[in-house]
């Protein structure tokens, strides 16, 4: 299985760190964000990881290289100087991808996931999705779950974690080239094609600089 790590938004609200570095090259400790995924991949057994890039991109690229330093094959989609949003930049990037299942994280987030669990997953749906219990800036939730099914529930909702495995067959109906994720999962979920699971470890949505300095302090 290949895996897809998002890492082509523009990280506003981390200003002015992002003005001149682009959010996965942060440092938490003595790693780039992006970092902690590329060395957990490896760990878990994935070879081939593709990783899109926009905003300040070729810095990205320039710092991670082609991989052997984390014994990955490392391929990037390059969205140009405007990000394609999460769905349009998995579609963008399905030429790399190929035809089967393949693994998606976001570059935003932190976790001590197991991803070795997923990189055999035998996916029967469009996709799967890991769950998380709500932070305290998200406790609305996104999703709720039942028998490991996703559903349109109002109550009980959890939070999305950004790492989900996807079928190529998820976008095929997708023409735009610009667009978000989550009304396409909200689609899926309609039909009853989203299988999900809880996961109760650690993770951390490293969105603002706040939450930046509560993993360092976690790491530390």
């Amino acid at each position: 299985m290949k895996a897809m790590i998002l890492a082509a938004g523009r990280g506003e609200r981390m200003r002015p760190l992002t003005d001149s570095l682009p959010k996965p090259l942060i440092k938490a400790g003595s790693r780039h964000l992006i970092e902690f995924h590329l060395y957990q991949l490896a760990n878990a057994g994935f070879k081939d990881v593709i990783i899109n890039v926009a905003w300040l991109g070729q810095k990205i690229i320039n710092t991670i290289g082609q991989g052997e330093k984390y014994n990955l094959n490392i391929m990037y989609s390059d969205e140009g100087d405007q990000a394609l949003e999460t769905g349009g930049g998995i579609l963008n990037a399905l030429p790399l991808l190929g035809d089967e299942p393949f693994l998606v994280v976001n570059g935003d987030v932190w976790t001590d996931y197991p991803f070795e669990k997923l990189i055999n997953f035998p996916l029967k749906d469009k996709a799967h999705l890991v769950l998380v219990n709500n932070p305290e800036h998200h406790t609305e939730g996104d999703f709720a779950l039942f028998n490991n099914r996703l559903t349109e529930s109002v109550s009980n909702k959890f939070t999305f974690s950004g790492i989900g495995v996807y079928s190529a067959d998820f976008f095929k109906d997708h023409t735009g080239k610009k667009f978000p994720l989550a009304p396409m999962i909200r689609k899926y979920i309609s039909e009853n094609k989203i299988s999900g699971e809880l996961y109760n470890g650690k993770w951390m949505d490293i969105g603002t600089q706040k939450r930046l300095g509560s993993l360092i302090q976690l790491l530390s």
